[in-house]
């Protein structure tokens, strides 16, 4: 199993329930060689992924509006599914976890 595709962030364990959607639904999306996300107030890119159930990237975006630089990981679980973080250097370490996107396509 692949961690290619869009996956629709449900839970960001330590942060209130509204937090994750707060600006739009919430989402990690991975592609063959980088991919992007959006959660609450922090939105970014990243370098690295790929084919494969285990990934780490090195990102760049923002954090409420400040530039923000950091490192991620994420596994597809047994159950499917998706748990990882995001760290934004100097500040928090987010964990998520992840449900594949509903018209997300593994194929690649």
């Amino acid at each position: 199993m692949s961690v290619l595709g869009k996956w629709r962030i449900v839970e960001l364990p330590g942060y209130a329930d509204y937090y994750a959607d707060m600006v739009e639904p919430a989402y990690i999306l991975f592609e063959a060689t980088g991919g992007e996300f959006a959660f609450g107030c922090v939105t970014g890119t990243f370098a690295g992924g790929g084919n494969h159930a285990a990934v780490e990237f090195d990102c760049s975006g923002n954090d409420e509006m400040d530039e923000a630089r950091g490192s991620g990981w994420a596994e597809i679980q047994a159950d499917g599914l998706l748990r990882g973080a995001i760290g934004i250097h100097a500040a928090d370490k987010l964990p998520f976890s992840a449900h594949r996107w509903p018209s997300s396509s593994t194929a690649c």
